[in-house]
């Protein structure tokens, strides 16, 4: 049976035994960005406070917040929680169409958690199997849809331009967050009393940022995982590898040192990276592709783990995307067989194509599905023709699957005249400003959004003479 099958006899049972809203990350998975104070259990919803008050005696409310709890309620009596709506809007589509709520289920689906939760009372506190975390926003990238929360660079900026009052959508205000320095946060000194007895039972720990190779309290963890092994651990990190070679040097040798001493299950490395060429370089302000290269060939060589790719699908994602499709299958051939495997696939470069839907004028939707939908098809045909699951080089039906969904999105949403009209005014806008404060040049670079680009000024009411 497929990945694809048991995700789907997974929801009718989840529908049939809890209810058809119920989603098992809101209790088994959680994002925490300690530099804010906040938490979500899925990219979808926006993060929400997590509350300093009775955190000293419960590190867990770090997740276990009553925010989370109340939505969990809301899901355990059929209700669809607000932050979901990109799940809901999915499944709208049709039962073929499987949701993220469906896909992050499957992967911490255990009876025994099913039955805990059957068996509970609502707001009871949970160990989650999978955590993501942010000791810092320190960051040497200030990626246009990415906020100052989490780029201490994009922090910068603002301070020194002020925020992006010209647009509807990601104006990028900091006054209304406490960015805390990482050597003075109660929130990562609550992880640290947390983690002695969390880490006995989590299968998944995963650092993001900010960047985590530029944060000191990644490199305490490896020297606590060297004093005291977790062989039960997935150990995961993001990492932009656009930072100085020597913090790529130094986490390739510490992942083959906690390899050697058998202090994790297993380790992986995800990385960032949308499109190629110079076009990655403008969607990622402060990527360099030969660094990012050098450090990409170096981790592969020397920490012989699996890559993944995040790609961000976004607006500017959508023109030459299979550019970076064609280098995926380059990278496949060329470390088939140097990357350790694991028991989670044969491939040794992996990717995921998660869609922006924040801000606006990122979001593919806003863009003429005339001119901009024959790029998509090009590209969902290049993965077709080119899907063998027995083949570790080839794709595989499960990313083709997952690709067919963003595909299917741009092809049938409609946002309105009102809605469409918003972000193609903030699209202009938004690209404008970006050009004058970062010296860069959008039609130069993106020389096949002319038209759309014209359309978005005369919106915005700017005359292109």
């Amino acid at each position: 049976m497929s990945d694809l099958d048991k995700a789907l006899l997974l929801r009718d049972a989840m529908d049939d035994m809890i209810s058809p809203t119920f989603c098992f990350a809101k209790w088994y998975h959680t994002t925490i960005y300690l530099q804010t104070g906040m938490t979500h259990s899925c990219y979808h919803p926006a993060p929400h406070k997590i509350p300093l008050e009775g955190l000293a005696e419960n590190p867990s409310q770090l997740h276990n917040t009553p925010h989370k709890k109340d939505e969990r309620k809301q899901m355990l009596d059929g209700e669809k929680c607000v932050g979901c709506q990109y799940c809901w809007n999915v499944e709208n589509m049709g039962e073929d169409y499987i949701s993220d709520r469906v896909i992050r289920s499957a992967s911490l689906y255990k009876p025994e958690r099913l039955n805990d939760i059957i068996a509970s009372d609502w707001n009871f506190d949970v160990n989650p199997d999978y955590i993501e975390l942010a000791f810092s926003n320190e960051c040497n990238f200030k990626c246009g849809y990415c906020h100052p929360n989490s780029s201490s660079r994009f922090m910068s900026e603002i301070k020194k331009f002020g925020p992006y009052d010209m647009v509807k959508n990601h104006r990028l205000d900091i006054d209304w967050f406490k960015a805390y320095e990482e050597h003075d946060n109660p929130y990562v000194e609550a992880w640290w009393k947390w983690y002695p007895e969390v880490v006995k039972t989590l299968s998944i720990l995963r650092l993001t940022g900010g960047e985590p190779l530029m944060h000191k309290s990644t490199w305490r963890l490896f020297e606590e995982l060297h004093r005291n092994p977790q062989p039960h651990l997935e150990l995961n990190i993001n990492t932009n590898l656009g930072v100085k070679e020597k913090f790529v040097d130094n986490l390739a040798a510490n992942v083959n040192l906690i390899r050697e001493k058998n202090a994790v299950k297993s380790f992986a490395l995800y990385t960032s990276i949308d499109c190629w060429n110079e076009r990655a370089e403008y969607i990622r302000t402060g990527l360099k592709l030969d660094l990012w290269e050098r450090n990409f060939h170096y981790y592969a060589n020397e920490a012989k783990t699996p890559i993944n790719l995040m790609i961000t699908f976004n607006a500017l994602t959508v023109s030459t995307f299979k550019t970076l499709l064609v280098k995926i299958l380059e990278w496949r051939k060329q470390y088939e067989g140097i990357i350790v495997p694991d028991s989670k696939s044969k491939r040794t470069i992996r990717f995921d194509t998660p869609y922006l839907k924040e801000p606006l004028h990122y979001d593919m939707n806003i863009l003429p599905k005339d001119e901009f939908m024959p790029y998509m098809k090009e590209c969902l045909d290049f993965i077709e023709e080119n899907v063998d699951d027995a083949d570790p080089t080839m794709f595989q039906t499960v990313e083709f699957e997952k690709f067919r969904r963003v595909h299917d999105y741009m092809a049938t949403s409609d946002y309105g005249e009102e809605k469409l009209n918003e972000g193609r005014k903030d699209f202009y806008n938004w690209f404008n400003e970006h050009d004058r404060r970062r010296k860069t040049n959008f039609l130069e670079t993106f020389p096949e959004y002319e038209d759309f680009y014209n359309r978005c000024r005369r919106i915005s009411g700017e005359s292109s003479s």
